[in-house]
């Protein structure tokens, strides 16, 4: 009988911290990897060993790039004077996918949720600040998912805002309440940004 602790039951342990994987998804992970070629295995351990010393955050709007600044804030054609806040950096990614939108971002790294011990403190939202104060930014637009953590955010980004002058605008219906930006289809995210709204 085998150990609970030998080479697999690790490897599937760590896998099954991953989200969306239970411990059937990591196993068959784990067994997939044990019947194909060893060159895929070891190509897979090299580049999971360099991936954290490649990619970095870029220190212009957050999201993670292996160049800095990051491809979007380099890129000259961007719109400068819009500015999408959003939660995370794969919902950059998310938003990018629906070639909706043609300005800057901003990610803030979480959401504000006290009770998870996450304050404004906590994430990006002084360096949102400075970034309106110092560049020419019309409208600041808030991205965040449609839930309690996120209005909350929302809400509190839109209060330091008030007095800098800039349009604050929300993604509009068609995003679902308690909803992720990252399992929105296109036609949806696509509709929200047009349908915008002021707060």
């Amino acid at each position: 009988m085998e150990s609970p602790h030998n080479a697999i039951d690790r490897l599937q342990a760590l896998f099954s911290k991953l989200p969306g994987l239970g411990k059937k998804s990591s196993g068959r992970l784990v067994y997939h990897i044990l019947e194909a070629d060893p060159a895929y295995a070891r190509a897979l351990g090299e580049e999971l060993l360099a991936f954290h010393r490649s990619i970095k955050r870029c220190s212009r709007c957050g999201s993670f790039t292996e160049s800095d600044p990051c491809p979007i804030c380099g890129d000259p054609s961007r719109d400068n004077s819009e500015i999408c806040v959003v939660e995370r950096a794969q919902d950059v990614r998310v938003i990018e996918e629906s070639r909706e939108f043609r300005g800057r971002f901003h990610v803030l790294g979480g959401l504000i949720a006290p009770l998870e011990g996450v304050n404004p403190e906590n994430l990006r939202i002084g360096e949102l600040l400075a970034r309106v104060r110092n560049e020419e930014v019309r409208e600041v637009i808030l991205a965040m998912n449609p839930t309690v953590e996120g209005d909350t955010t929302a809400l509190y980004i839109q209060k330091l805002l008030k007095s800098s002058g800039v349009n604050i605008t929300r993604l509009a219906s068609g995003l679902p309440v308690g909803g992720d930006l990252e399992y929105t289809d296109r036609l949806t995210l696509s509709r929200s940004f047009r349908g915008r709204t002021k707060l």
